[in-house]
């Protein structure tokens, strides 16, 4: 930290002119926004006055000229209100601005010039009116770049305009709040670290903040890759895989008047909606709109226009638990998630308009409209690039114009009313009716599949009783919503201007949702973050990115692993990466802190009074959020119980919460991604975890854990934790 009183007087001072600049754009936008609103008051009034004086009706032509008057109304005050909207976020950025101008700053000297520029930057920029100069610099800018890219000495940037080469003479950090100057220092590496290392042993945010201040080179490369179609990431627990995909949606959302996207360009799948409310604050941070989020079962209840659809989180609730049904749950998923079976829905496909489809006369009254053998020919002379729901419409429009023409001469608006019924029945698929027949004949459906025929025989057998319920089971919605798209393409209206589609804890997706995230986002480029040491239900290694590339079909697709840890102490690291399935070389970013612990305890009262006591102590240690972490929703629910009467505990089940601080007992699927300054694993028995799959569990829930880890059981402790004997 550089103590020199006289350059802290004068980072001051400059500090103090960003902030009168700033100060007057933001009075200047308030002044503007009021004016605004006061236009859109006059207007709208004037509107209401003239609706009133007008009473409006469709009887005759002058209503409807007055309807177009009224309309002359709306479009400048639509007008006028997204001119509001884009000054009033303009006002919310300046605020920020006040309140933190900038985070750092480096001087830096063109090859072609003699003295350096210091280039201050922050989350926003702030242009000086008049001059134009950029008083601070976006940390987006191709310029700021360099600040996380290079240290002193030689380095570059690249601009549209080109390359610019030249030299870095100062790296500066600085700690600004409220538009007061706290501190700041000169950054070489090993200080970079320690200011780091001081942040990361905070407690944990109730929800994911930015890390713009300390984003790392390797970081940023991801951030700032604008070449690659899809861009996968594998990193460790830990290493900001999220953190990243937020930031680079804001890095794209500002690029070139080209590249520049709309937040309805982007959208980010979620794992599940605890998660999507948790990173939800982390674009507003940035000074950018939220853009589109998604949940996976969300998508499939729009897909197939059905609300009584499982969702993933009760899946993996049933998955995980040791019931009799696991073995062919787990089947089921696996056969209808794979290649093999999408394979298996595009022969149906092919065979749909041979077996499924019904070809009739079509008659108006007992005028032939269109022949069977008219409508059955031109069926499967189709073109065959066209989906086959797509082309049945275009024939259907057709035949509908034949009808029309005759109605015009016969004028029979009953006989009429039938015959576009019966057209339509003829001429439209019901994907849920397919995918039903799909499952009814046993020899057809083994004869489309290739493989074990006694496991197929049982998923058959499984999916065709589970299609008599009303409530559509989440590997059957998977299939389903495939098999759909691939009749008629994605009809989801939110999802036609979808440019970059950004898929977080993508190790969890099976093979079928990424061919439903092709159908749906044909155009994309795709950013893909993973942990293969991290997939529930299923076993995963790299060659899992592999397939992801083959499946979405990008040209060149890009694979980064990134596989230092940020989270976790380098004790809480060690001790959870013997659960890790996959072996990688995990780095740790050297922050040491206490060994985790492991109690036993005889029997639940025990059990209870001991994690209690733990909790107890975590909120004494000043830690903000403690997350008892269970095997499943069945075992939160169970030690909730225990744990009630004796500490102020909330259960997280499927629903969102308004911040993680606190106490929160919470099963492990919807821990993930998230974390806590303390974790307090409290089901560790070798009754819960036993299995290989157990032992990916193990790991999510260990490095949830900043600064705190404790385990717990009761009886006979898991033997994957390999404790002494």
């Amino acid at each position: 930290m550089d103590l020199n009183p006289s350059e802290f007087q004068l980072e001051e001072e400059r500090l103090e002119q960003v902030i009168i600049v700033a100060q007057s754009q933001l009075d200047k936008a308030r002044e503007e926004n009021n004016a605004n609103r006061n236009e859109i008051i006059v207007m709208q009034q004037d509107m209401r006055d003239n609706a009133a004086r007008n009473e409006v009706n469709f009887a005759n032509s002058q209503s409807f000229n007055d309807l177009i008057e009224l309309s002359l109304y709306v479009s400048p005050i639509l007008q006028k209100t997204t001119e509001y909207d884009a000054v009033a976020s303009r006002i919310a950025v300046l605020q920020n601005i006040i309140n933190n101008p900038y985070f750092a700053r480096i001087d830096f000297m063109f090859s072609d010039e003699d003295e350096y520029e210091k280039i201050y930057i922050g989350r926003a920029s702030l242009q000086e009116e008049g001059t134009g100069d950029l008083m601070v610099y976006d940390w987006r800018s191709p310029i700021a770049g360099m600040f996380y890219r290079f240290g002193t000495g030689a380095a570059f940037y690249e601009a549209p305009m080109g390359t610019f080469e030249g030299e870095i003479g100062l790296k500066r950090q600085y700690e600004i709040k409220y538009g007061v100057l706290e501190y700041y220092f000169d950054a070489d590496l090993q200080i970079v670290d320690d200011f780091l290392r001081k942040l990361l042993s905070q407690n944990a945010s109730p929800r994911m903040k930015s890390i713009v201040e300390t984003i790392q080179r390797d970081q940023d490369i991801v951030i700032r890759d604008m070449e690659s179609s899809l861009l996968m990431v594998q990193g460790v627990a830990g290493s900001g895989k999220t953190s990243i995909a937020l930031h680079r949606a804001a890095y794209l959302m500002y690029q070139g008047l080209s590249a520049r996207l709309a937040a309805n360009n982007i959208i980010i799948i979620s794992p599940n909606p605890l998660f999507e409310s948790y990173i939800s604050h982390v674009l507003p941070e940035l000074g950018e709109a939220n853009v589109l989020s998604a949940v996976l079962d969300e998508m499939l209840s729009e897909i197939l226009n059905k609300e009584k659809i499982e969702t993933k989180n009760h899946f993996l609730e049933k998955l995980i638990n040791d019931s009799e049904s696991h073995e062919i749950i787990a089947k089921s998923m696996a056969f209808k998630g794979s290649e093999e079976f999408m394979e298996v829905v595009r022969k149906f496909v092919g065979d749909i308009p041979l077996k499924f489809m019904e070809y009739d006369d079509v008659y108006y009254d007992s005028d032939l409209v269109e022949s069977k053998e008219a409508v059955r020919a031109r069926v499967l002379s189709a073109n065959r690039g066209v989906p086959l729901g797509i082309m049945l419409k275009y024939i259907q429009e057709s035949i509908l114009d034949s009808a029309k023409l005759i109605h015009k001469e016969l004028d029979d608006e009953v006989s009429y009313v039938k015959t576009i019924r019966r057209i339509r029945e003829l001429t439209e698929l019901s994907a849920e009716g397919l995918y039903r027949e799909l499952f009814s004949e046993k020899q057809y459906f083994l004869a489309l599949a290739d493989g074990n025929q006694d496991d197929l025989a049982e998923i058959f057998d499984y999916t065709k009783n589970g299609l008599e319920s009303s409530y559509l089971r989440f590997d059957d919605a998977s299939a389903m919503a495939y098999l759909k798209l691939m009749l008629y393409g994605s009809d989801v209206e939110e999802y036609i201007n979808i440019k970059q589609a950004v898929i977080d804890e993508a190790q969890d997706y099976y093979p079928i949702h990424y061919g439903i995230f092709k159908l749906l986002f044909p155009g994309a480029k795709y950013t893909v973050l993973g942990d293969i040491n991290q997939a529930l239900g299923k076993h995963e290694s790299l060659s899992f990115y592999d397939n992801v590339g083959a499946i979405l079909g990008k040209a060149q697709p890009s694979l980064v692993i990134m596989d230092k840890s940020f989270r976790c102490t380098n004790e809480i690291l060690m001790f959870s990466s013997k659960f890790a399935s996959e072996k990688f070389e995990v780095q740790s970013f050297n922050r040491s802190g206490r060994e985790p612990q492991v109690y036993a305890a005889g029997d639940t009262g025990e059990l209870s009074s001991m994690i209690a006591k733990a909790a107890e102590e975590c909120i004494k240690e000043g830690h903000k959020s403690v997350g008892i972490v269970c095997k499943s929703e069945k075992n939160a629910s169970y030690i909730y119980e225990a744990l009630k009467g004796q500490l102020d505990v909330s259960i997280v089940k499927d629903e969102t919460i308004s911040g993680l601080e606190g106490i929160f007992i919470i099963p492990v699927y919807l821990a993930k991604g998230l974390e806590f300054d303390a974790v307090l694993l409290c089901d560790a028995s070798i009754d819960n975890y036993s299995s290989e799959e157990d032992r990916k569990l193990l790991y999510i829930s260990c490095t949830r854990a900043l600064h705190r880890l404790d385990v717990f059981y009761e009886g006979e402790a898991s033997s994957l934790l390999e404790l002494e004997q």
